[in-house]
């Protein structure tokens, strides 16, 4: 795991309590979503309905925690190799894997006990030895 992404009602309101109040600092922020290093995996603050949207699922409270656990991986094609290996071992594809508005290649997928998991390639981003992501 590289990435957890919260979904947040309130963008500004989230970066507030987690920049001002605990002290984090952003490595990367948009208008849109904001990513912290956290010396593990990356955390991210998204809008719920966005982050929904993109795994193509309802909203509806009882099956969505607002929260999505991601794999980033090294190239497009480990996308669709852990997609493809998550699906033999029972998930649910929820979104085959395609180009993203910001340049990169994902899908998503349920775990058995329905847990959001996205499987990512980022070209921006540097993935280590042991798997750590580095924002730049």
């Amino acid at each position: 795991m590289s990435l957890v992404t919260l979904g947040v009602a309130d963008l500004r309101r989230a970066r507030r309590f987690y920049e001002n109040g605990l002290g984090w600092k952003p490595g990367f922020a948009s208008e849109e979503v904001v990513f912290y290093e956290t010396g593990g995996p990356i955390i991210a603050l998204w809008n719920r309905r966005d982050l929904a949207a993109d795994a193509q699922i309802e909203d509806d409270e009882a099956t969505f925690g607002g929260i999505a656990l991601a794999h980033n991986v090294r190239s497009r094609s480990d996308v669709d190799a852990v997609l493809a290996e998550a699906e033999s071992a029972g998930a649910a594809i929820l979104k085959s894997a395609e180009e993203t508005a910001w340049g990169g290649y994902s899908g998503y997928f349920a775990d058995l006990d329905g847990h959001l998991w996205e499987v990512a390639w980022n070209p921006a981003w540097r993935i280590a030895e042991n798997g750590a992501v580095r924002l730049t």
